[in-house]
């Protein structure tokens, strides 16, 4: 049995092996076929935080596996009718995974330590790696060979990107990150990072010109993610330098991508421009996430189906 908390749980050949099946997967898909690869499996996704994307992918990749799924909501009373550990050990009795959206990261790790079943970590304060899989994936069909290219994250230093970092050390893709003074990764997150990736080529400042010169995509997320309302204002004002425009993306390489994982605060930390243009794959990161997310489980649930 294995869990998906953060990209520390997979090795390097582990994901390239996920999106070997990910990539068999998408091309039957093209062409019209849905391998039944998981019949009567089931995945439960329980959810404190709303969700579109990550909700509907994965219940949409189960379907297509030939599973079946069920979605928990806040009125299931979890953590608050009964303990976390009791919730996670009569889960584990019916379902085959179960996948967690959580406030805090360490209810995910709870969930994981109770659950008699595999669990995927659909987002947490402290990472996203579903969403990292599916970005990298991403640029892996844009450009090939991740090695020698550079990704360049504009923003804050949030879950989403400590994700990515660890990926890209995992994958050899260089990450340079422009982010503002008190923003950026703090020195336990950076020691964490290192630990898990000790082969990232991870380049900091607060200059985003400086950020994307090499980059081949260039990535943002919202300056104030959820459960960070409260701070939208001070952000707003600390991020504002910081906004992905044409003039941005005219610095990066002729050509090169913009990410965002999406919902964005358009005419914050991207404008329309740039989010809309032709250099966008926004809607190519978002569509991926279900099919990484089906390799995901048909490498995890252990009936692959898939070349190689």
């Amino acid at each position: 049995m294995r869990n998906l908390l953060t990209l520390a749980d997979l090795t390097s050949a582990e994901i390239e092996r996920i999106f070997s099946i990910t990539e068999d997967l998408k091309n039957k898909y093209q062409k019209g076929l849905r391998e039944p690869l998981l019949p009567g499996r089931m995945m439960v996704l329980v959810f404190e935080k709303p969700s579109l994307r990550t909700r509907v992918s994965f219940e949409a990749g189960m379907v297509h596996l030939g599973g079946s799924s069920m979605f928990l909501g806040t009125d299931a009373g979890f953590g608050r009718r009964e303990s976390v550990a009791d919730f996670a050990r009569v889960l584990g009795e019916y379902a085959d995974v179960v996948v967690i959206r959580a406030n805090r990261h360490q209810t995910a790790v709870d969930m994981a330590k109770y659950c008699s079943c595999s669990v995927i970590n659909g987002l947490t304060d402290f990472g996203h790696p579903c969403q990292a899989l599916a970005d990298l994936y991403t640029i892996g069909e844009l450009v090939g060979n991740l090695s020698g290219h550079t990704l360049a994250w504009i923003g804050d230093a949030n879950n989403v990107a400590r994700s990515l970092a660890v990926g890209c050390g995992k994958l050899g893709l260089r990450l340079a990150m422009a982010t503002p003074k008190g923003y950026q990764f703090d020195e336990k997150s950076l020691a964490w990072i290192r630990q898990q990736a000790p082969k990232l080529d991870l380049f900091v400042t607060t200059d985003p010109a400086e950020a994307v010169r090499d980059a081949v995509a260039i990535y943002t997320d919202v300056w104030a993610s959820m459960g960070q309302e409260s701070e939208r204002d001070v952000r707003r004002q600390a991020f504002a330098a910081y906004q992905v425009n044409a003039e941005l993306m005219s610095r990066a390489q002729r050509g090169a991508f913009f990410m965002h994982c999406l919902p964005a605060r358009r005419g914050e930390e991207v404008t329309d421009e740039v989010i809309d243009g032709p250099q966008s794959v926004v809607i190519q990161q978002a569509a991926n996430r279900m099919h990484v997310q089906k390799g995901i489980l048909a490498w995890m649930l252990g009936r692959e189906g898939a070349k190689g």
